[in-house]
């Protein structure tokens, strides 16, 4: 069993910085693919960014990229991540995932929610104009 717990959300101005972190249960978090995906009311959740295991290769959602970056500490078992020059269609509630037992993460999978195993409570995340 792998507890994810996210903090770090909040209420910002368009333009402004947040920094999400999500920290995992287990021994093995050196071994886990990571994801973060968001989700407003009545819509689909829908990928932010993930990393692998090793850290070596990060995805991001193309209305992210340039601004959100993705990173990993495995001595802390968090992954972090940095959201920049936010704007208002960035509010939603950030999930962070975990995928433990499942297939690498790769370019076909890494923005299918199926991917991954575990998934904390969310944080929630409101940008004003």
């Amino acid at each position: 069993q792998v507890q994810l717990v996210e903090s770090g959300g909040g209420s910002v101005q368009a333009g402004g910085s947040l920094r999400l972190s999500c920290a995992a249960s287990g021994r093995s978090f050196g071994t886990y693919s990571m994801g973060w995906f968001r989700q407003t009311p009545g819509k689909e959740r829908e990928f932010v960014a993930a990393i692998t295991w090793s850290g070596s290769d990060t995805f991001y959602a193309d209305s992210v990229k340039g601004r959100f970056t993705l990173s990993r500490g495995d001595a802390t078992n968090t992954v972090y991540l940095q959201m920049n020059s936010l704007k208002p269609e960035d509010t939603a509630v950030y999930l962070c995932s975990a995928g433990v037992s499942g297939p690498a993460l790769d370019y076909t999978n890494y923005h299918r929610p199926n991917t991954y195993d575990y998934w904390g409570q969310g944080t929630q995340v409101t940008v004003s104009a």
